[in-house]
């Protein structure tokens, strides 16, 4: 099969792009990558984006598919029911995780650099983890801090990393209207 006509079956109009890539002056889109594994289910598409793993699509499971929602932490919690995921990530053992979005702001410090991508999990606020880090949808403020019961025991202090830059905010129980657990981070290398 010549480069033209496999650029032709998988619905490109022309080869360049594929010459470009066999050529290594260009790497595999998603886009072609998605035309490859449509005409070929067989083929894996992590492979063929990567190079890595198995050829062959495997039937099995390898871990929870992991929708990842290509857009901020405080504007995509508002607006979650209505967006559609831009890919699904695969994590092997990562059982405890509701979905992904990217996290742009700067109050977290060098623990969370912005551009890091956070898995979240739904949590009950009742069930909350003294130091751990949450996403907190309230009333008024969607923000991702780190959580530590107040003095009173009734509200919550949401502490940011850099508290040189950013005061710490404290909430009543009863203005928290939902919580999501980071259970882990992917923080991109620039």
């Amino acid at each position: 099969m010549s480069t033209n006509y496999f650029a032709r079956y998988i619905g490109l109009p022309r080869g360049e792009n594929l010459y470009q890539i066999k050529r290594g002056n260009n790497g595999i889109s998603r886009d072609v990558a998605n035309r490859i594994v449509a005409k070929f289910p067989q083929i894996d598409k992590l492979w063929v984006l990567t190079g890595e793993g198995q050829m062959f699509a495997s039937t099995e499971l390898r871990g929870a598919q992991i929708p990842y929602y290509n857009i901020e932490v405080g504007q995509g919690m508002l607006l979650r029911e209505r967006l559609v995921p831009a890919w699904n990530f695969i994590i092997p053992g990562l059982s405890q995780c509701d979905f992904a979005m990217r996290y742009d702001g700067s109050e977290m410090g060098e623990a969370l650099p912005p551009g890091t991508i956070v898995l979240l999990a739904a949590a009950e606020k009742e069930m909350m983890i003294p130091g751990a880090e949450y996403v907190i949808v309230s009333r008024k403020i969607v923000t991702l801090r780190t959580v530590f019961p107040a003095t009173d025991g009734k509200r919550w202090r949401l502490a940011a990393a850099d508290n040189t830059k950013f005061d710490d905010i404290v909430l009543g129980a009863n203005d928290i209207e939902a919580v999501y657990k980071v259970v882990g981070k992917l923080i991109l290398m620039q």
